[in-house]
């Protein structure tokens, strides 16, 4: 079964959660797996039972409350299949009743009561939004397993409320393009998690996704591109989209009926080589670029003169129109300044402004943006180079991203911050490190790491920490070109951030989140979400060297969270909760199929099986995602195919600044040949001022070489494989030699050798084959 249709029928159980700080309970009493964790919860013994007959009473009638009330009995439906109905008497007994009540007893902002008894369950809030986080909490326990229909809810009283303001998750729409529907989906599951921000990133060198009506050309022009290579291999002869001002409409509503606020980012003054394609006057060089095809740092931006600050001003006009959020995100990030240094109409502006230096240019820019939404009553945010100058608005929030610095710097300031650093809340980089991993940027972020992250640094003291707004998680798409890559690299780190950011940082506790987080997983499974199972997928381990020695092979298993139960089979069945429990490393016989899954306390797979063959051919072979990078850069990326494949499988390990990959340490005895099924890939990375750390090394042939190294890349050369011509061969191909390979155990380092101006080069699979050469 291959993992779509595995994700696709997996319904994993509802676990044991256990209880936050302060919390009491019965000795009898079920334990409710909610996420992210209330701040108070008190369980007694019995429970409630609440079938298609329980009435939902509103006892207070305003719009907000049936809406909410609506949502609820959507939501259980779609993860219970249990089919409630709003009862057109207040008074009914045995009810879940929704109450909007001054007088509640929790105060705090978005906070609520939720009171279940035998008699019934009873939620109150203050405001709208406490009421709404209400009933995502009575929502999550009328599915806590993977039952459908009538369902026990233990008796219980919930006092909750969030730690931060700014709950959030970033949406780049820039590089690779969402729909409507898919955008509303992933709105839907960030509400589910009591995540309050959708960032939502619009403009970029790759696309400008938002129709701004006085700049048509922006849409016309600047929301499409033509792909490199496009039309081989799958790639799209022209890659784009962009929302309609009446969809932008729709979605901010359908996000606001969910208590989640749209902050639009426009980015500037860099990452603006899409409006510079449209637009060349805003430009520095007055030339049109085409829009960008290559993902990194281009070095477009806009200049500095009056008409195109009436341009800025007038398309934020047109935002702010759109969006009702207090902030605006201007972007601000990465504008390498070489146009302006070189502008002599730039350098001018400086002069007459008496700024000395460019990057007090980008202070002096920001701040003039800052000023103009400051006189529409909106507030500025931007990622952490706005800082850079003293002209910001004192309002503007800073978006941490470089690390933790620009916080505690903004914060030293008295800017209020958002924690958003890389790599830590970076979602581009991938979740696991198995061979079956998606596409996306090494090292890996796991689960655990996300869970663990620390929303206030200690550098801060309690002034500086009071400008924390939150944390928020980053998905940036130039490798996730389609939603269920999005999907798969955002869940489940989503809900390990959705506890950071809302439950008390007292409650923090790893191994008790993973014993509530199945039944979560559930029931984002239940709504079709593509949920990643990188953290409990099984990693089948041996000594590759003795096995080949010996022709037996010790094996040990285990799996990234070290949660659940791992079972395995030998004779190539399904592992089922039946089959061996693994306790130990055990011993095989070469060959052998060793099959592994994880397993939850009922019997529910935690993750897809994965299977190792291990006899001598396996052995001696490795897929490219398994080769490490040679020393010297730990620069490493997860290509697909193509930049735009709609695929999962297959990725391709790369280090663009150096293309070159170690074959681990391996018995060479016998050895006379290598296979290399290798790849072409398109080399579209903008890499600016790094561009100089790219490694080219000496070619042979016309279109380069792959050259096997014993050892190290400066050993001696065992093989050399001319590339074929890239206009006259397909973009997969085999490459073969014959391999004098020393006796003993040795690395090979597997370097391309080919122009840095031509295509990449990767590695699907390599083998080493023994016998008469």
């Amino acid at each position: 079964m291959n993992r779509r249709t595995w994700l696709q029928r997996a319904c994993l159980l509802s676990a044991l959660a256990v209880l936050p700080l302060h919390a009491t309970l019965a000795d009898d009493a079920a334990t409710p797996s909610l996420i992210p964790l209330p701040a108070q919860l008190s369980l007694q013994r019995g429970s409630f039972a609440v079938d298609a007959g329980t009435p939902v009473v509103l006892a207070s009638h305003d719009a907000a409350t049936r809406q909410t009330a609506g949502y609820l009995i959507d939501l259980v439906a779609r993860t219970r299949g249990l089919q409630l109905r709003i009862a057109g008497d207040d008074k009914a007994a045995h009810a879940i009743v929704l109450l909007r009540d001054p007088q509640a007893p929790v105060v705090q902002a978005e906070g609520y009561a939720l009171d279940v008894t035998a008699q019934g369950i009873r939620l109150t809030a203050r405001d709208d939004a406490g009421l709404f986080h209400g009933a995502i909490t009575l929502a999550q326990l009328l599915a806590p397993d993977a039952k459908q229909g009538t369902v026990d809810v233990p008796t219980l009283s919930i006092r909750d409320w969030p730690r931060f303001a700014w709950r959030g998750l970033m949406l780049d729409s820039g590089r690779h393009f969402q729909s409507v529907p898919e955008v509303e989906k992933l709105i839907d599951q960030m509400a589910q998690l009591k995540l309050d921000v959708l960032h939502w990133h619009l403009t970029d060198d790759q696309g400008w996704r938002i129709e701004i009506k006085r700049y048509p050309e922006l849409t016309r022009i600047g929301a499409w591109r033509t792909p490199p290579d496009a039309g081989k291999d799958g790639e799209p002869q022209r890659y784009g989209g962009f929302y309609t001002q009446d969809q932008i409409r729709a979605v901010v509503a359908y996000a606001a009926a969910r208590h989640v606020t749209i902050v639009p980012e426009i980015d500037m003054p860099g990452h603006a080589q899409a409006a510079v394609a449209s637009y060349p006057k805003i430009g520095v060089t007055g030339q049109r670029p085409q829009v960008s095809v290559d993902w990194g740092v281009n070095p477009w931006l806009y200049n500095v003169d009056d008409d195109t600050f009436t341009f800025i001003d007038n398309v934020l006009d047109e935002v702010m129109a759109l969006f009702p959020s207090q902030y605006i995100h201007v972007g601000g990030d990465e504008a390498i300044k070489n146009q302006w240094k070189s502008s002599p109409a730039v350098q001018a502006k400086m002069r007459q402004l008496g700024i000395t230096d460019e990057d007090a240019l980008q202070g002096w820019f920001i701040g003039r943006i800052g000023q103009y939404l400051e006189k529409h009553h909106r507030k500025l945010i931007g990622w952490d180079e706005i800082l850079e100058g003293d002209n910001v608005p004192t309002d503007a929030a800073v978006m941490s991203w470089r690390g933790i610095d620009g916080a505690i710097k903004a914060s030293l300031l008295g800017h209020d911050v958002v924690m958003s650093p890389s790599p830590d809340l970076y979602f581009d980089h991938v979740q696991g490190d198995l061979p079956d991993e998606y596409a996306g940027r090494l090292g890996v972020e796991s689960l655990k790491d996300v869970y663990a992250f620390q929303a206030v640094p200690d550098v801060l003291g309690p002034a500086q920490a009071k400008h924390v707004l939150g944390v928020q998680a980053n998905v940036w798409t130039e490798h996730l070109p389609t939603m269920e890559l999005v999907e798969h690299t955002t869940f489940p780190r989503l809900d390990a951030l959705a506890e950071v950011a809302w439950s008390p940082v007292a409650t923090n506790d790893w191994h008790r989140f993973l014993e509530r987080l199945p039944a979560e997983l559930g029931r984002q499974r239940e709504q079709h979400v593509a949920v990643a199972d990188s953290s409990f997928a099984v990693d089948i381990a041996t000594d590759r060297n003795v096995a080949l020695a010996t022709g037996k092979a010790t094996v040990t298993l285990s799996d990234q969270a070290g949660f659940g139960a791992i079972h395995y089979t030998l004779d190539s069945s399904e592992p089922t909760p039946a089959s061996p429990l693994y306790r130990t490393p055990f011993n095989v016989t070469l060959p052998a199929i060793v099959r592994a899954s994880s397993f939850a306390t009922d019997g529910s797979a935690l993750a897809m099986a994965r299977t190792r063959t291990l006899d001598r051919a396996a052995l001696l072979s490795l897929s490219g995602t398994e080769l490490a990078n040679c020393a010297g850069s730990d620069f490493r990326l997860r290509l697909q195919p193509t930049p735009d494949a709609t695929s999962t499988q297959p990725v391709y390990a790369v280090n663009i600044f150096d293309n070159c990959q170690m074959f681990p340490a391996t018995l060479m005895d016998g050895v006379t040949a290598i296979h290399v099924d290798a790849v072409r890939l398109v080399r579209n990375y903008a890499l600016a001022g790094d561009a100089k750390l790219v490694v080219e090394r000496p070619h042979d042939t016309l279109f380069g070489e792959l050259v096997v190294h014993a050892d190290s890349c400066d050993g001696a050369v065992l093989a050399r494989m001319p590339l074929p011509d890239p206009a006259h061969s397909p973009s997969k191909f085999k490459l073969d030699a014959k391999l004098a390979a020393p006796s003993g155990a040795h690395s090979l380092c597997m370097a391309y050798a080919t122009p840095v101006d031509g295509p990449l080069y990767g590695v699907g699979h390599v083998s080493l084959e023994t016998g008469t050469p």
